[in-house]
Parts: C-alpha cells; sequence; structure tokens
C-alpha cells in the first residue's frame, strides 16, 4: 500500500515575518497540537506495512512546501508531495512552479480552501488562470473538505478545466453526522465523479460522535466506488490528523476491510496503481515493514 495522504508539520518553525504556522491548529485539538515529524512518520508507516507516502501541505506557506520538500531528500519512502503555491496571481503561482518541478518529488498543488474567506475562490479568474498552469506541468491539483462550500465550484472546475487532473480529498468530507445534508454532498459528489478528469481519495472520513468501522462506512465507499470506480480512487491515512478518531493502524484497517471485497485488480488500483498513476509516483518499494 501507498498512502496517498499524510502531514508532517513543526510547530517551532515560523513562516517570514514571524507569523505562526498552521493557524488554523491550536491547543483546541488535544493530542494534535504538538510537531509530527518524519522519523515518526516512517516508524507508523513500518508498524502498518505500508510502503511509503505522499506528503500533503497542511499550511498555505512557501514554507511548509519547502519543508516536505526537505524532508523528501532524506527519506526515500516520500513518493511525492503536494504543495501549495499562490494560487490568486499567476505571475507569482508561475515562479513558484518554476522552482518547485525542478525537484522531481514535487507532484501536486493544494490549497486549504476550506479556510479561505473567498467562497468563490476556484471560480477567481486569476486561480483559473494558475491552475491551467498547473495543469499544463503535468500537476494535480488537490481539493480537500470541500463540502459543502467548495463542491459544486470543483465540479464546474473539472468540466471547464479538462486538461486538470483534479484529486478530492477526503471524499469531499461527506456530512456523516447531519443526514439532512449528505443528498446534497451526494449529488455534488455523483456530478465530479461524471468528469473523467477526477479522482478521489478513502481519507479523512472519521467525524465526531459517530461510529467509524467498515459497517458504518460502507454507504460511502459504495456511493465512492459507484461516482469513480477503483480505478480513480485511492487510499490515504490522513495522518496524523485522522488520530483523532482512531489510530493510524485501526483507520487503515477499516478503509482495508472494505476494499478487501473487491477483486484483486480492484484492490490493487486503489491501494497503489492510481495514486502512482495521478501523481507520476516511482512504483519500487521504499518501506522495509
Amino acid at each position: 500500500m501507498i498512502d496517498s495522504h499524510l502531514h508532517l508539520w513543526t510547530l517551532d518553525t515560523f513562516v517570514t515575518g514571524g507569523e505562526r504556522p498552521y493557524p488554523w491548529l491550536g491547543p483546541q485539538h488535544g493530542a494534535l497540537y504538538r510537531s509530527f515529524g518524519e522519523d515518526e512518520a516512517l516508524e507508523t508507516l513500518k508498524a502498518a506495512g505500508v510502503r511509503g507516502a505522499v506528503l500533503v501541505q497542511a499550511d498555505d506557506t512557501v514554507a511548509d512546501t519547502d519543508s516536505m520538500l526537505a524532508v523528501a531528500k532524506r527519506n526515500p519512502w516520500v513518493l511525492g508531495v503536494v504543495g501549495w503555491v499562490r494560487l490568486d496571481s499567476p505571475d507569482e503561482c508561475a515562479s513558484q512552479l518554476d522552482r518547485l518541478t525542478a525537484q522531481p518529488v514535487f507532484k501536486g498543488v493544494r490549497h486549504l480552501v476550506h479556510d479561505d474567506p473567498r467562497a468563490d475562490f476556484l471560480d477567481l479568474p486569476a486561480v483559473r488562470e494558475s491552475l491551467a498552469l498547473v495543469a499544463q506541468r503535468g500537476l494535480a491539483f488537490d481539493v480537500p473538505d470541500a463540502f459543502p462550500r467548495h463542491l459544486g465550484s470543483t465540479v464546474r472546475l473539472a468540466r471547464e478545466l479538462p486538461e486538470l487532473t483534479l484529486v478530492l480529498d477526503h471524499l469531499g468530507k461527506p456530512p456523516r453526522s447531519d443526514a439532512s445534508l449528505m443528498d446534497s454532498w451526494r449529488t455534488d459528489f455523483l456530478a465530479l465523479g461524471r468528469q473523467p478528469n477526477t479522482v478521489a481519495k478513502l481519507s479523512g472520513l472519521h467525524a465526531s460522535g459517530l461510529p467509524y468501522t467498515s459497517e458504518a462506512l460502507r454507504p460511502l465507499f459504495d456511493t465512492a466506488l459507484d461516482a469513480f470506480g477503483a480505478e480513480r480512487l485511492m487510499i490515504g491515512g490522513d495522518w496524523p490528523v485522522s488520530t483523532l478518531g482512531a489510530p493510524y493502524g485501526r483507520t487503515l484497517d477499516v478503509l482495508l476491510e472494505l476494499v478487501s471485497a473487491l477483486s484483486p485488480s480492484e484492490q490493487d488500483l486503489i491501494l497503489e496503481g492510481t495514486a502512482i498513476r495521478t501523481y507520476g509516483l516511482a512504483a519500487n518499494p521504499l518501506v522495509d515493514a
């Protein structure tokens, strides 16, 4: 298995200007409010039998992306990096992409749309222009926590920029704790799946107060299969964020139980093949479990 979604952060590292990094993270997050580094990540992957991972940005800063790239240079288990560039400034985006794509491990771009105050962020002309540059360079674009504000605009983006490979993180964050919103999520989610340039991650599916079991998640899994098929789904542990809901091994075990009902070829796609194709990853084993 390749984990397509793993985070690292160091809270005592400050970005230019003295701003505190990861402003979304605070004492209210309990055990998550600390640094999570490469050594701990490697031991976690080894214990779960995961052979490599994609590092995904957790802060809309150059510093966060550069930190992940530095980790990748030291650790062959890092198969790819999904970092941040300034999408609302095409000129700055182009300059950043020129620098970042000089490192082959840089595979994609992400922006924390759910934390951005602009509800129309993905529809902004400047952002669309920048995402066209992302597509031209053969990079994927990850969209996190899209529901409810951004899932509809994600569908529009996929339709109107078909050359862009668009990755929906965490199945768009289905509102498991609010049954009244599930129909709305499902409508947009299925519409996104009808766009051939889209991929979705089976990740980040914990919901406060609700069970995290294969039985509880099966309706979501079946909907994801209907929308994307195994060839456009990939598995991700969302470590360490997911540890708020379950230990890393338990998080993966539930997802693996769902996937185990599929054919061997479908399992291979979800566990590795889709991630390898989507991000252009090396396919050789890099972590000895």
